[in-house]
């Protein structure tokens, strides 16, 4: 459902009761898109707020699914201008609604800039919007951030996995199911985003220990599928480009 003629913002429902507000914006060439995700149930959850700039865009898409008041929780997966810019705009058309993050993004970021005060998810933590519960897991460094945290909807097995698996291009269908580790690749290798922590590896390996049936990526296509064996095939591209680095001998200086 087209919200915008003039942004060429949608709406889709992606997973049972899940809803991608996707704006393509011309930030690259070919373009790229900026994914919201609404989750609706009693407690009405929206993932990414999107750019403070694109607000009125990003509301008017939000309306289309619901009244903007239902919000009751506002959170991102780490602090940056498209998972946080439009969090204040939102708190206050939405006065209900509770901020969310790590408790090391509320730390050291969001307490600061929210407008009032927000709630840090423990690694592991879970809790219950309605109907489904949510998990949030901590996962510092992947990609990047040290406040890096995912969402994952335990009814539909969808992950809310935030810059993983980012996909160039502007006019992307809002689900595939071919896969998406190619385009992502393409994607770091053109702007290289990746923290390249030690813990990557295990971190990933503990998300596709969760089974997801959907990867809702925050830029580019949802993905459809075996998001675990992805997630593997991820993790063992970052290991063999990490051997290949290792073993390239090192400068000698006087």
């Amino acid at each position: 459902m087209i919200t915008n003629q003039e942004t060429g913002t949608h709406v889709d429902e992606v997973a049972a009761g899940i809803y991608r507000i996707c704006t393509p914006l011309d930030v690259i060439p070919g373009g790229f898109t900026f994914n919201s995700y609404l989750i609706a149930d009693d407690e009405p959850l929206l993932f990414h707020t999107g750019y403070r700039k694109i607000f009125p865009i990003t509301l008017e898409a939000i309306k289309k699914v619901m009244p903007v008041e239902k919000l009751r929780w506002i959170g991102g997966s780490h602090f940056e201008g498209d998972e946080y810019g439009a969090l204040n705009d939102l708190l206050a058309s939405a006065p209900e609604a509770t901020p969310f993050g790590t408790e090391i993004g509320v730390l050291t970021s969001l307490n600061d800039f929210a407008a009032r005060p927000a709630r840090g998810f423990g690694d592991g933590e879970e809790f219950s919007i309605g109907s489904r519960r949510m998990k949030w897991l901590y996962t510092p460094h992947v990609p990047h951030g040290w406040d890096c945290g995912i969402l994952f909807d335990l009814s539909t097995q969808t992950l809310l996995c935030g810059d993983l698996f980012t996909q160039a291009g502007a006019n992307m269908p809002p689900v595939t199911e071919s896969e998406i580790l190619t385009a992502s690749e393409g994607m770091r290798g053109m702007m290289d985003y990746y923290a390249h922590a030690t813990s990557t590896s295990t971190i990933l390996e503990r998300l596709a220990g969760l089974s997801p049936a959907m990867l809702a990526c925050q830029h580019g296509s949802a993905y459809r599928g075996d998001g675990a064996a992805l997630l593997r095939e991820l993790a063992t591209t970052i290991e063999s480009e990490s051997a290949k680095l290792s073993q390239q001998p090192r400068a000698v200086t006087a």
